[in-house]
């Protein structure tokens, strides 16, 4: 599959079907890691559903997230966090594991990587 036949990283990387298996392979990993998981709650399922619904958005499907939530404003909502260049890259490392994981071809993987690694490090409140 080459990205350049598709519009949208979301029909490159196959859709909702793909996105919901980055995000059940991304949150144990997110949950284990050592830095970033104290941030999460134990019972992250509804943290899975916001991040399908922000990451469907964000390649470029449907608006699911605005549609439910109002505009994104993501850099606001991780402010209380204190968040560290270190943690931005665990969870971009949790990240890249999940899109492994999930069968992305390597091509495919770089892009959405680059894509989100301006999100994480646009997150960084802290030094």
């Amino acid at each position: 599959m080459q990205p350049s036949n598709f519009q949208t990283i979301f029909e490159a990387i196959g859709g909702a079907e793909t996105i919901r298996r980055i995000v059940e392979a991304f949150y144990p990993k997110v949950q284990q890691d050592p830095l970033i998981g104290p941030f999460f709650p134990e019972d992250i399922r509804p943290v899975q559903e916001k991040q399908y619904l922000f990451l469907t958005q964000f390649f470029g499907g449907p608006a699911l997230y605005s549609e439910q939530y109002g505009h994104p404003m993501m850099r606001a909502r991780h402010l209380p966090f204190p968040i560290t260049p270190a943690h931005a890259d665990a969870w971009l490392g949790c990240m890249q594991s999940a899109l492994q994981e999930a069968g992305l071809d390597e091509t495919l993987q770089r892009i959405v990587l680059e894509r989100l690694q301006g999100t994480a490090y646009h997150f960084v409140n802290t030094r």
